[in-house]
């Protein structure tokens, strides 16, 4: 079993029906606020209706720093199956027939809180997967789960051993893959074409991207910086950059 702590994140994995009735027990501090509408209270409903209910244990909030590593838990902690990665070829498949697909492909990200951010905004825009790398990169973890405040429950994750070999496949189901780089033929951000059929690809905070993912890139994205600072970190540049696709999508719609 895994732990997943904070009151959006547990929340949010109690109202996806991912873990069906495989959720072992939801931990709640002693002299955490119940009050009726409040987020813990929320959760408690969403357990006790389960059927069968979902085991409620009032725990000292000890027990709790304990179980996350002293992380911020907000007195709730769930203890879940370990994450299901979402199979990329079947992902792939399932997106043949959508001419608006958007993924999001993230190479070697290392900071949960990065990661965290990025796959909440990429809830948020309704993208159609996101793809990470097996090994060097961070996966799916609880720090990360708390940081995308539960936004991993509704999306669908795929690893894969060797990402530039799924950026060929997404190449090969008629996918443009775009890298939010600052390579000299980069395009301003809110130049680029990112409708259609598309794969955005963020690169690692500190070394960007890899040269063979770079490699696999048809045209590259970069952000305007008008200030002091050389970049924005990874989180910020890929959640504006995934925004934009969907401005660009709304506005082809209309």
């Amino acid at each position: 079993m895994e732990t997943i702590y904070g009151r959006n994140a547990v929340s949010e994995a109690l109202k996806s029906g991912r873990y069906g009735n495989k959720i072992a027990s939801i931990l709640v501090a002693e002299g955490v606020e119940e009050k009726a509408g409040g987020p813990v209270a929320g959760i408690l409903e969403l357990a006790t209706r389960r059927k069968p209910p979902i085991p409620v244990k009032k725990v000292n909030r000890q027990e709790l720093d304990r179980l996350t590593n002293q992380a911020n838990h907000q007195g709730v902690v769930a203890q879940v199956p370990p994450y299901a990665y979402a199979d990329f070829d079947i992902l792939l498949e399932e997106s043949r027939d959508n001419p608006e697909a958007l993924f999001l492909v993230l190479d070697s990200l290392q900071d949960p809180q990065n990661l965290g951010t990025l796959f909440r905004s990429a809830e948020a825009v309704g993208v159609t997967g996101v793809i990470l790398p097996e090994r060097r990169a961070a996966g799916v973890t609880p720090a990360v789960r708390n940081a995308s405040s539960g936004a991993v429950e509704h999306l669908q994750i795929a690893q894969v051993v060797n990402l530039p070999r799924a950026l060929d496949q997404l190449k090969e189901a008629g996918v443009w893959v775009a890298g939010l780089e600052d390579e000299k033929s980069a395009v301003p951000y809110d130049k680029a074409g990112l409708t259609g059929r598309l794969a955005l690809v963020v690169g690692n905070e500190g070394a960007g991207l890899g040269r063979l993912v770079r490699e696999k890139c048809d045209f590259f994205v970069i952000l305007p910086m008008l200030g002091q600072v050389a970049s924005l970190n990874a989180a910020v540049a890929g959640s504006i950059a995934l925004y934009e696709a969907l401005r660009q999508r709304r506005v082809e719609k209309k």
